[in-house]
């Protein structure tokens, strides 16, 4: 059963993404603006609607594809927006190039769908013990992979924003140890020029002092 089922979701997929590779460029280049494309752009592979498991070579294959598709030399009409797609494209790819990236992409849609697969379990596992049949909503291929791309969307943008948490945190942090810089700095600058005034200042003193000791004593004599 669960064979048939996972067959059947992968199946599903392949078929999603053939349905979807063999949009036009202004399908492409809406699907890659459409609302809420920062967030579903964070994932490299949905940008570039290829498998999680594609071949180097499949990746390059699928990039020279749909860079061409939104390329603004073929998009005239649309040349702005067209030019924000490639953009999102050239990103995604060149992120799925670099290992790293790579695997951390891989690890949140792994997340995501051991998540789906962990709450279908505790699901069937209530079902069962309330005595009732363990049939639950993901186990249709659509409604599952429905759930894991929402899952691993949500990821991602969780990811993100804790991303530019980290960031806004760490610039507020520079600019405060650049304004106690400046201020050190300043203050330090301030101290010279008080040193430096005091002892001009001690020394016209002295000065007159000296001065005025020796017209005393040239008046006694």
């Amino acid at each position: 059963r669960r064979y048939i089922d996972n067959n059947q979701k992968c199946l599903s997929v392949k078929q999603i993404e053939k349905r979807d590779s063999v949009l036009t460029s202004k399908q492409q280049i809406d699907r890659l603006l459409r609302p809420g494309a920062s967030y579903f752009n964070l994932n490299p592979f949905e940008v570039l609607q290829i498998d999680p498991e594609a071949t180097d070579e499949e990746l390059k294959k699928r990039f020279r594809q749909l860079s061409i598709l939104v390329h603004p030399d073929k998009n005239q009409d649309d040349v702005d927006r067209a030019q924000l797609a490639f953009e999102a494209v050239d990103k995604a790819y060149k992120m799925l190039l670099e290992q790293e990236h790579k695997k951390k992409a891989l690890d949140v849609i792994h997340a995501g769908k051991e998540y789906v697969e962990h709450m279908m379990s505790q699901q069937k596992k209530q079902l069962k013990k309330d005595g009732k049949p363990t049939e639950v909503e993901e186990d249709d291929p659509e409604v599952f992979r429905q759930a894991v791309y929402k899952q691993t969307m949500k990821l991602f943008a969780e990811l993100e924003i804790k991303r530019k948490e980290r960031e806004a945190k760490e610039m507020h942090e520079r600019k405060r140890q650049r304004e106690e810089e400046i201020e050190t700095q300043e203050r330090t600058k301030r101290e010279r020029e008080w040193q430096k005034n005091f002892e001009v200042r001690e020394r016209v003193c002295w000065r007159f002092v000296w001065q005025k000791t020796s017209k005393k004593k040239d008046s006694s004599e």
